[in-house]
């Protein structure tokens, strides 16, 4: 199968909080069930550089090299060939309009478009040198952002590792309107990562996503790094068969 979009994901910084599951369960999609590390439910906020995006091998001018922001949940899925690991998008924030409303519309995925910006210093940083990596949104009439300082060299994630189970998820599902879940597959290489010695969210958590993550975000995440990315390719979406899983506690909320 052709892939419906190709990219580079570069700079992933990467903040892992610890959420109450039952905060996430209304948002679960038919079909999926929440993934565990070690029995904690995580939820992240991921800002990164989407670069040479192309749909169907086309490029469109002025929407290949952006930024991107998003908070995003794990879950799992059994598939013929066993459990497939994937996220959930609660929100996902971009710069152009017409991203946001292509993947709402083909996708049902909860885009935003928002004025955007980034400071990417990695220069030396595959060495070992200090990296510094902030991507930041304009929200509710303030600048927001999320930012990460790295040490030394990037490295494998070790198996088993909380790194790993972060990293390496292939799947996204998304809950359609009529109740239903898409799935898609995500095709890339494993990610090195560089530990981080600073951390910041500066985030109107209630404005972008609703009181319920308040006491999550607004404390320090579990853990944080930064992943070096890759190429990447998505998938055509699919629908899970009907029935398969109980349907979720409530409708996931629509991105405003």
């Amino acid at each position: 199968m052709r892939p419906f979009l190709t990219a580079e994901w570069r700079y992933l910084v990467m903040l892992n909080y610890e959420v109450d599951p039952d905060v996430l369960r209304p948002l679960v999609p038919r079909g999926t069930e929440l993934d565990t590390w070690q029995g904690r439910t995580f939820a992240s906020m991921v800002g990164f550089r989407f670069l040479d995006t192309r749909v169907r091998g086309l490029s469109v001018p002025f929407h290949r090299h952006f930024d991107e922001v998003n908070l995003r949940f794990y879950v799992r899925h059994r598939g013929p060939e066993g459990w497939r690991r994937g996220v959930v998008f609660v929100k996902e924030l971009v710069p152009r309009l017409a991203i946001a409303s292509v993947a709402r519309v083909l996708y049902n995925e909860p885009y935003v478009a928002l004025p955007m910006r980034h400071v990417v210093e990695m220069t030396g940083a595959e060495a070992g040198a200090p990296g510094r990596l902030e991507y930041a949104w304009k929200a509710g009439g303030r600048w927001q952002h999320l930012a990460a300082t790295t040490r030394g060299a990037p490295r494998a994630s070790e198996p088993g590792s909380e790194a790993e189970f972060i990293t390496e998820h292939y799947w996204g599902y998304t809950a359609q309107r009529d109740g239903g879940c898409a799935e898609y597959r995500v095709e890339h290489p494993r990610w090195s990562v560089w530990e981080v010695d600073n951390t910041a969210l500066d985030i109107d958590v209630e404005g972008l996503y609703g009181a319920r993550f308040v006491p999550f975000l607004r404390g320090q995440p579990s853990s944080a790094f930064v992943a070096d990315g890759s190429a990447v390719a998505v998938y055509p979406g699919t629908r899970l068969s009907p029935g398969e899983g109980p349907p979720p506690a409530a409708e996931t909320p629509r991105a405003a």
